[in-house]
């Protein structure tokens, strides 16, 4: 018998995680249960994505297994220096498919206070504390429109357009 459409995946977190392993598997699951099940739409949203997994082969992998018409990608970051220096492989696949992400950037945004969260319509994931990699994840609908009622806030209150696909020189 098949589970209700609603039921989390079994593989996705639920409740609260303690650690950069446990964050970062997490966030490689998450990404594998998108193109597994198709999800639409996805947010990521972290300062500066540092400590994301994103320029892993397995996660590119997903992404492009997830990436097709119809889906839609949201970055939000203060800054994607970082994601530059630190996941090539997410860049080069970021310009292939920049037709499906937006990317927006915060920059009066304190470090602190951008959210570090995964939001999609079935599940989402959150550090409170990303120093420690401390947060919670699940599927509950409350979790889910609180978190995207804080990031809608940031997307468009508090952010500009950021991180071009391509780099336009003379």
């Amino acid at each position: 018998m098949d589970a209700p459409q609603d039921a989390p995946d079994p593989a996705l977190l639920q409740g609260r995680f303690s650690g950069r392993e446990v964050f970062q598997q997490a966030v490689r699951d998450a990404l594998a249960t998108a193109a597994r099940e198709g999800w639409s739409d996805i947010i990521l949203s972290d300062a500066n994505f540092h400590d994301w997994p994103l320029g892993e082969r397995a996660v590119i992998e997903s992404l492009q297994a997830w990436a097709r018409t119809g889906r839609r990608m949201t970055l939000l970051a203060c800054s994607y220096d970082d994601m530059v220096r630190r996941h090539a492989r997410f860049v080069r696949w970021r310009g292939v498919w920049d037709h499906i992400l937006t990317c927006r950037r915060c920059p009066g945004g304190d470090l602190l206070d951008i959210p570090s969260a995964i939001w999609s319509p079935g599940w989402v994931l959150q550090r409170l504390d990303s120093e420690r990699c401390v947060g919670v994840a699940g599927s509950e609908p409350e979790r889910r429109v609180l978190l995207r009622e804080t990031l809608n806030e940031w997307l468009r209150n508090k952010s500009v357009p950021g991180f071009a696909a391509t780099t336009l020189g003379l």
